[in-house]
């Protein structure tokens, strides 16, 4: 800002008169003073240089200002562009927090919709369960059916006539049955089907089975079998002498023999067969009723009475000897094998699975209705979460 000072009016000044000089009072020339012109003109001077620094600070400082305000403007715009980008960059992390909401929500329908789903191929499985239940069923029932027929007819018929092999038998086909049952809460009674399988088997079927026809053969040779010979009679077919003679002449009066504690004399032979016969039938009996003790009994008596009453140096008698001997040797051995315990575990089991299903069948509206939550639920979802 300049300052301007006002020109200052100086009037010419009036010449005086100028006075005689007078000797007496001449004095020395003075020096004129300075003209008060000069110090106006340094004031000024010094006042336009103040004016032109004012000048030129104010200058800079509008200069300054104005590049700054430039500087202000250009980041001004820089700001708005951020401030834009920011903006945009807000609209566009809505648009994606909608669509994520949305996203969401489908999710979350489609979660309900394959939980709908999959409560309905659950459903559907246990029909189809049910349904292949229902065909299997009567296939298992069947087999159960056979399987129960084979255990009571190897139970009567090893009870009835003690045949312990066609028993053994039947147990061997009631358990390739019930190994096709596809119910696997049948496998305790295959169990029990085992054990009952080797109690048999214990006891040697076979060789009992041999034992009862050995004796039964003995038993049909007693009647052929050689008696002991009477004295009067030479092995080697020579005449009977003196001694004999008149032996045989007093036999028909009095006969003399040794007494050896037999219950019946030698001249008895229907007796003695009977008696031997008898011993082997109780041997017989004593081989189906399992009692060990009293076949070995048995045996003894019958071999003591073959070697009291038959001609022991004949080979037939010889033959029967040798195997009674062998039966007293038999494997056959051993305790009565409890039978029954398969067949009632067999019978437990169906009725207990025929009271489950009666009580499956009375109750099945719960299984039916599971679905229908679950089916709301999942056609409800997507018409409220769609956009």
């Amino acid at each position: 800002m300049t300052t301007e000072t006002p020109p200052t009016d100086t009037a010419p000044a009036t010449p005086a008169p100028a006075a005689a000089p007078s000797p007496a009072t001449s004095r020395p020339p003075v020096a004129a003073a300075p003209r008060r012109g000069g110090g106006a003109l340094a004031l000024a001077i010094l006042l336009s240089l103040a004016a032109l620094g004012a000048a030129g600070y104010t200058a800079w400082t509008v200069w300054e200002m104005r590049a700054n305000l430039s500087e202000a403007n250009g980041l001004r715009g820089q700001v708005d562009t951020l401030q834009a980008g920011v903006d945009g960059m807000r609209e566009e992390n809505a648009n994606l927090r909608r669509r994520l909401n949305d996203a969401d929500a489908v999710n979350r329908s489609a979660r309900e919709e394959v939980l709908g789903v999959s409560e309905r191929t659950r459903n559907l499985e246990d029909a189809v369960a049910n349904l292949s239940e229902r065909s299997l069923s009567g296939h298992d029932a069947m087999l159960l059916d056979e399987a129960e027929s084979l255990l009571r007819m190897a139970k009567e018929r090893f009870a009835l006539f003690g045949d312990a092999a066609g028993a053994l038998s039947a147990y061997d086909l009631a358990d390739k049955t019930l190994a096709a049952v596809n119910d696997s809460a049948f496998a305790a009674v295959r169990q029990d089907v085992t054990a009952e399988r080797e109690a048999l088997a214990a006891v040697a079927p076979a060789a009992r089975g041999n034992d009862l026809a050995t004796l039964a053969d003995l038993r049909a040779q007693l009647p052929t079998l050689p008696l002991k010979r009477d004295d009067s009679t030479s092995e080697d077919g020579t005449p009977p002498g003196f001694w004999q003679r008149a032996g045989s002449a007093l036999g028909s009066i009095v006969r003399v023999s040794r007494d050896d504690g037999s219950p019946v004399a030698l001249a008895d032979e229907r007796i003695a067969r009977e008696l031997a016969a008898l011993d082997v039938a109780h041997a017989e009996a004593a081989l189906l009723a399992y009692d060990d003790t009293g076949r070995t009994a048995a045996l003894k008596r019958a071999d003591a009475a073959l070697a009291a009453y038959f001609d022991t140096t004949a080979p037939a008698v010889k033959t029967a000897r040798s195997r009674i001997a062998a039966l007293m040797g038999s494997p056959a051995r051993g305790s009565e094998p409890k039978l029954g315990a398969a067949l009632a575990e067999l019978r437990n089991l169906r009725s207990v699975h025929a009271l489950q299903g009666s009580a499956d069948g009375a109750h099945p509206a719960p299984a039916a209705s599971a679905p229908a939550p679950a089916h709301a639920g999942s056609s409800g979802a997507p018409a409220g979460s769609t956009p």
